[in-house]
């Protein structure tokens, strides 16, 4: 390690997730929050957090497990969201109602999130990361960069109120299904409620006899050993975090 890296480690350690009131989980897509962090949210709610979702698309085009299609599905999947979420203990569920596949501007994107990020305050804020290599997607690519800038961005008022809402200082970033994790909140007796909230509730992405169904299943059954044994917390789910001293000019914290 670098005396660089170093110092940043020790003058501006990154935050501790589990230290905060008020959280915002953004979602790309019904289902995504839940994969990507659903047994984190379970543990945030028993301590008592408070806890919203923002979903910013549909779902209209995931449609290889229904025969559903367009709007109808997208009322499904609104639906199979809310009932995911209250499973998780989470009942402030909000929706962009954007259609996925990248059917709309990024501005359009950017102004949806920061509007829910003025009401909401939130002081630590989730999206899935998108500087992964392997991450194809448009809709992640897309959310976890509108929330990259905001996270900086939505501590100066008069750029949020051109977005026409209040400024919030967000203290911690944290990345959701990411390849380079430096921290890890212990998930031990939550996993069964992530498993639920996504198997017995978004039953048009993962009916019983689907095979992708049965590999998400194992999949985050062995992340959460893996990250679990990485932390010596039996159990976890592992995020980047970055808190706002590492969110500007400092390439270090990479």
């Amino acid at each position: 390690m670098s005396l660089t890296k170093l110092a940043l480690r020790f003058a501006a350690p990154l935050p501790d997730l589990e230290r905060f009131d008020r959280y915002l989980f953004v979602g790309p897509h019904p289902d995504d929050i839940e994969i990507g962090a659903g047994a984190t949210v379970s543990r945030l709610v028993s301590l008592g957090k408070q806890v919203t979702f923002l979903i910013c698309t549909d779902g209209r085009y995931g449609d290889e497990n229904t025969t559903l299609r367009g709007l109808e599905l997208a009322a499904v999947r609104k639906e199979e969201a809310r009932r995911s979420a209250g499973l998780l203990g989470v009942t402030d569920v909000r929706f962009l109602g954007l259609s996925d596949g990248g059917f709309y501007s990024q501005e359009e994107l950017f102004h949806g999130i920061a509007q829910v990020i003025g009401q909401v305050q939130p002081q630590a804020i989730f999206a899935p990361d998108p500087c992964v290599d392997s991450e194809c997607h448009v809709d992640h690519l897309n959310v976890g960069q509108a929330v990259r800038r905001l996270a900086y961005l939505s501590s100066n008022s008069g750029i949020m109120e051109q977005y026409g809402t209040k400024s919030v200082q967000i203290q911690a970033l944290a990345y959701y299904m990411t390849a380079r994790p430096n921290r890890f909140v212990s998930t031990r007796g939550h996993l069964q409620k992530q498993l639920d909230a996504v198997f017995s509730c978004h039953k048009s992405q993962f009916p019983p006899d689907c095979a992708g169904a049965r590999s998400i299943r194992l999949y985050l059954k062995l992340r959460a050993l893996d990250f679990g044994i990485r932390s010596l917390k039996g159990q976890a789910e592992g995020f980047r975090v970055l808190g706002q001293t590492q969110m500007h000019c400092l390439p270090e914290a990479d």
